[in-house]
C-alpha cells in the first residue's frame, strides 16, 4: 500500500480554498436569515398598531449576526494567513451585509419606538376628543 504524499503548498492550497468555502457560506447563511423583502413590506393587519407590530416581528435579523460572524472570523484567518489570493469580493460582500444588519436593528428600533409612541397618541387624542365632547354638551 503506497502512502500519498502532499506537499505544503497543496495542503495549505487545499486549507485557503476550504476556508473561503466557509466564509462564503457563513455570508450565505446570514443573508438568508435576514427577513425577506415581502415580509416588511406587506400587512395583514387592521390597524396601525398591527402594522407597527408585524413589522416589529419581521425586522428581525434572526441569526444573521452570528453568521456575520463565523464569516469575519475565518475571513480574518485566511487574510492574516496570508491564504486569499482574491478577497476583495469578500470583503466587500462583509461591509455590504455588515451595513444591511445595521440598518435592519436601526429600522426595528424606530419601529419599536412608534410601537409605543403610537399608543399613547392615540389615547391622548381620545381624552382630548372626550373633553371636547363635553364641552359641547355643557353649552348646549
Amino acid at each position: 500500500m503506497s502512502q500519498a504524499t502532499f506537499s505544503d503548498d497543496e495542503l495549505f492550497g487545499e486549507a485557503a480554498s476550504e476556508m473561503r468555502a466557509d466564509v462564503e457560506s457563513s455570508l450565505a447563511d446570514a443573508w438568508d436569515a435576514l427577513p425577506g423583502a415581502d415580509d416588511v413590506w406587506e400587512s395583514d393587519a387592521g390597524n396601525v398598531l398591527g402594522v407597527l407590530n408585524g413589522l416589529n416581528s419581521a425586522l428581525d435579523a434572526g441569526d444573521a449576526e452570528a453568521h456575520l460572524r463565523d464569516a469575519k472570523k475565518w475571513f480574518t484567518m485566511g487574510q492574516r494567513a496570508e491564504a486569499f489570493d482574491d478577497a476583495e469580493d469578500l470583503e466587500e460582500e462583509i461591509a455590504d451585509l455588515e451595513e444591511t444588519i445595521t440598518t435592519v436593528a436601526e429600522a426595528s428600533e424606530q419601529v419599536s419606538e412608534l410601537t409605543t409612541t403610537i399608543p399613547e397618541l392615540r389615547g391622548t387624542l381620545q381624552d382630548v376628543g372626550d373633553d371636547a365632547d363635553d364641552a359641547d354638551g355643557e353649552d348646549d
